[in-house]
């Protein structure tokens, strides 16, 4: 039976065990310039028992941020900076992908130099909020307001912005990259309908609104090669006003094409919340069967319920996101049945050291 303890195999990496650490938005770039640091590389060799670390979402572009303080990785000054991590991940004996993103209308002119937020269709998001801080550190939650409809100099850009992206990761040091295609993000607004209402070749069929996410995919591929490339997508995730009833089909035709593709791994964001919907075992039934590469889900899993999808076979590697904030020392913890301490959710975005490298590892009752 496969455990979450046993190597893995990721392509032309092998993985010290099948846990994951999750992407996870903690706002300590440095400023200006939204660079990766020292206290960045900290924070992850701490955590760096998991087989494979992916990155917090990181920017591809001036253009594509969303909340204060994230890092990019577009500029020479970000990709030294992410070498720091990389550099301490790797002596540990973990893999690291970065996760790229374009947060489309999930952002507010502050960041954009003024101007609007580009989106498929110029629909602001309802009840959606951007964490927004000063240059002292204090944020506060503001509204995302309607955005301006991307025209085909903006979707050929930020195609490119993509490439040049994933090439700077490789460069930093990553075995490879995460296209952000989930949780109501740009190329997730390009996939649903409620989102995506244009009547050219990027809106309407399943194949048109794919179209912008198997482009950006292409592109990243003729960059730095498939066996480097992983996507995240959320089926069954509705926040940021995301509500589409034809996402679900919509993720199986996408899963298809990657798979066609030979990519590294399919990452399944799942709902995390107390009262989330349950995902149909028909759903990863229909799943596995069109994409064979590696599955990685991600969604409040135990270890039962971790060890439980492995032995399914719906799953090949698990992703923790909160625990690992908590409990650096998560694999540990798991493997030898300790109990796992709880986050201090003041200290998630933004600040210093504290809630972020100063969680200690387990020493006993």
């Amino acid at each position: 039976m496969t455990t979450l303890f046993e190597t893995a195999s990721l392509k032309n990496l092998t993985l010290q065990n099948r846990l994951v650490m999750a992407p996870m938005t903690r706002a300590r770039s440095s400023q200006p310039g939204n660079i990766p640091n020292q206290m960045m590389a900290d924070y992850y060799q701490q955590r760096a028992s998991a087989g494979l670390i992916i990155s917090e979402a990181t920017q591809i572009s001036d253009d594509s941020q969303g909340y204060s303080f994230t890092p990019g990785v577009y500029t020479d000054e970000q990709v030294e900076g992410w070498k720091l991590s990389t550099a301490a991940v790797k002596k540990e004996g973990a893999a690291m992908f970065c996760q790229i993103w374009h947060v489309g209308r999930v952002s507010h002119p502050v960041f954009q130099k003024g101007e609007l937020p580009i989106a498929p269709s110029p629909l602001a998001p309802v009840e959606t909020q951007i964490w927004l801080s000063d240059e002292e550190g204090n944020g506060k939650m503001v509204d995302c307001i309607q955005p301006r409809e991307m025209n085909q100099d903006d979707i050929d850009r930020v195609i490119k912005d993509f490439a040049h992206a994933a090439k700077c990761s490789i460069e930093a040091g990553f075995d490879g990259i995460e296209i952000h295609g989930g949780n109501g993000y740009l190329i997730d607004q390009f996939l649903r309908t409620n989102s995506n209402k244009r009547s050219d070749q990027y809106g309407g069929s399943r194949e048109n609104r794919l179209r912008f996410l198997m482009q950006v995919i292409d592109a990243v591929i003729a960059e730095i090669g498939a066996d480097k490339v992983g996507v995240r997508l959320a089926p069954f995730i509705t926040f940021k006003d995301m509500d589409c009833p034809d996402i679900v089909p919509t993720i199986i035709e996408a899963a298809k094409e990657l798979q066609s593709r030979d990519i590294a791994y399919l990452h399944l964001s799942e709902a995390d919340w107390d009262d989330a919907p349950v995902i149909p075992e028909t759903f990863r039934v229909d799943l596995r069967k069109v994409f064979t590469n590696t599955i990685i889900v991600a969604g409040s899993y135990t270890l039962e319920r971790a060890e439980t999808i492995l032995s399914e076979g719906f799953a090949d590697l698990v992703a923790f996101g909160r625990p690992f904030v908590g409990n650096p020392d998560l694999v540990s913890r798991l493997q030898n049945n300790q109990p796992l301490a709880d986050l201090d959710g003041a200290t998630l975005f933004g600040g210093n050291e504290h809630g972020y490298t100063d969680y200690p590892t387990y020493t006993g009752a």
